[in-house]
């Protein structure tokens, strides 16, 4: 009783974003429909430019090349998809995992954009792996277009949704910074 008495205290906005998001069925509908292959590069040059350009941003957090490309990649075309900017993807992914798609938080968040596991069973894809690059980034971008929408276009109350932090600016402000990194 004294721990869970004591996380409340520590992560009361993420558990709270917890029982929140269980219960939305608009965002439990975004993200059945969200499982389908798009690809984003219409020009093969633009693709190899951009591709080489953010890989260079990124190589301090992904060594593996081949790693670094498929995340870049499955961004682009996720951010596409939701029709969200790329570099918003990116700075959410610094923020929430600094690009280490094993990250796990201190309540059960998983991947590059922290996708809590509850949602498998939401969806009923109770087999998916958030580790997994593109399971993951079509997870965490379905939920910030939904939150996005939602916020009637207010990206700071968005962001803050999406975090577990609604009502407060820091998420989105560090969210920011880390978008700026990303800009084309």
């Amino acid at each position: 009783m004294r721990v869970l008495f004591f996380l409340t205290l520590l992560f009361g906005s993420q558990l709270s974003f917890a029982t929140e998001q269980q219960i939305d069925p608009e965002l439990r509908n975004a993200l059945k429909h969200a499982f389908a292959n798009s690809d984003s590069f219409t020009d093969r040059f633009a693709a190899e430019v951009w591709l080489t350009d953010m890989s260079g941003r990124t190589l301090r957090y992904v060594n593996d090349d081949l790693e670094r490309i498929e995340i870049l990649r499955t961004v682009h075309a996720e951010a596409q998809r939701v029709e969200l900017p790329v570099s918003l993807l990116l700075g959410v992914i610094h923020t929430e995992s600094l690009f280490n798609r094993f990250a796990v938080s201190v309540v059960g968040a998983q991947g590059l954009m922290q996708v809590m596991p509850f949602w498998k069973k939401e969806i009923g894809r109770e087999n998916d792996n958030l580790t997994n690059i593109k399971t993951n980034l079509r997870y965490g971008s379905t939920i910030l277009k939904h939150y996005l929408t939602r916020s009637k276009g207010n990206l700071t109350e968005a962001l803050a949704r999406y975090n577990g932090s609604y009502g407060k600016t820091w998420y989105a402000e560090k969210v920011y910074r880390n978008q700026h990194r990303y800009k084309e």
